[in-house]
């Protein structure tokens, strides 16, 4: 285990990189084509339309189930290529879909088969790395990660200019065969024949309970569902904010990439900090200043229209900056003490923060009619419930060592 390699290959770095990506490159290139799809299947109601990347995340959440203790049996790589498998079984689905059921029927089994790129790329990590090192390569990671949503909806807009949208679910398919072949030729197995264990219930089980000895493990599981599924209302709902509410279909690419930029900025920041001051500390004034971010956006816009595009995208952007040094560092300290059920350990803790997120995203968002002023509500209420969580993880983990 390469437990004290500051200076992790390039290449690792971007494969797994890669593999997350696939997963925002399914949502985000879509959505400039959510109108179009929509009217395909006879859908115009943009409640209706944020189930296409929210039903993803419920198949993301399930899907680790499996293919995380699979993996703990089988090896990482051979789940890697079943969740392929499922993705392009899936792709086929949506792009035949006749009706609203359907497409979200292909979207949640592509978040299945999309699972296993996810939650195996944090497991191979944790095979490879550990303690702030493995924070480190998380935000290098997350940091390469983000750049997809940068350019993803332009992408998205270009083909769907030049042809369908249905040629984006095409571009998908290559791509990811493309990254098949990539991570077959390049990636060796990380998982030890001797941390092998059988899949069973009884040991799903025990996993479980495994876990359930670490309070901060269960801390930080709990907040990166409550911070992810803040976040999730931003991205099912951005599409309908910048062009329903602000009328701003055109540019409305650029605005989500300079967003996801400031994600990105601050993950690379991270990386480059965590050795200094250490990931519980990068998270907790993060999670502050999310918070507070978000509480001044509802005091200075509270039961008023919508500020100016500008005055919006400046709130997002600091809000956004501040996720960069929470979403690596949440999973680490997370993954930290359970580096000897990595596969188990990344599936529940995957599952239980996504089905926290998806209720709340998908409640929060069905208040996104005429404002943003919900979204910002629903940021600032799982925020500060985070810091609660976090303040009081600390204290516990205090006294533990007294």
């Amino acid at each position: 285990m390469q437990e004290n390699a500051s200076k992790p290959n390039f290449e690792f770095i971007a494969l797994m990189a890669s593999l997350m990506s696939i997963v925002a490159l399914a949502i985000d290139t879509l959505l400039p084509a959510i109108p179009d799809i929509g009217a395909t299947i006879k859908s115009y109601d943009p409640a209706e339309h944020q189930l296409f990347v929210t039903m993803i995340f419920l198949g993301l959440g399930f899907g680790q189930l499996f293919f995380g203790p699979l993996s703990d049996q089988y090896g990482r790589k051979p789940m890697v290529y079943a969740g392929f498998v499922v993705f392009g079984i899936a792709s086929a689905i949506c792009l035949m879909a006749p009706n609203l059921e359907v497409m979200v029927v292909g979207r949640i089994l592509q978040g299945i088969g999309l699972s296993s790129h996810r939650t195996i790329a944090i497991s191979i990590i944790r095979d490879s790395y550990k303690g702030d090192y493995m924070a480190r390569v998380m935000s290098f990671v997350t940091a390469f990660f983000i750049l997809v949503p940068v350019v993803a909806p332009a992408i998205g807009k270009f083909v769907l200019d030049i042809f369908n949208w249905q040629t984006i679910f095409y571009l998908h398919l290559f791509l990811a065969v493309l990254l098949w072949i990539w991570f077959w030729k390049r990636q060796p197995e990380t998982l030890k024949p001797e941390y092998k264990v059988k899949f069973s219930l009884k040991s799903f089980v025990s996993g479980t309970k495994e876990m359930l000895r670490y309070p901060e493990t269960v801390a930080y599981t709990f907040i990166s569902g409550l911070v992810t599924g803040a976040f999730l209302v931003y991205l099912s709902s951005a599409q309908h904010i910048f062009e329903d509410q602000y009328g701003m279909r055109e540019a409305f690419p650029f605005l989500f990439a300079a967003l996801a930029i400031s994600i990105g900025s601050s993950t690379f920041t991270n990386g480059t900090m965590v050795l200094r001051f250490g990931m519980r500390k990068l998270a907790l004034a993060a999670t502050i200043g999310f918070s507070c971010i978000a509480l001044s956006y509802v005091l200075l816009f509270w039961n008023s229209s919508n500020p100016s595009v500008a005055i919006l995208v400046s709130f997002l952007f600091f809000q956004f900056f501040c996720l960069g040094f929470m979403w690596g560092n949440f999973r680490s300290i997370a993954m930290e003490p359970i580096g000897h059920i990595a596969g188990i350990g990344a599936a529940i803790n995957g599952f239980i923060s996504t089905m926290i997120s998806v209720p709340i995203a998908s409640w929060i968002g069905s208040f996104l009619d005429d404002t943003a002023l919900p979204l910002f509500i629903g940021l600032s209420i799982c925020g500060f419930l985070s810091v609660g969580i976090i303040l009081i993880s600390r204290r516990k983990r205090k006294l533990a060592t007294i």
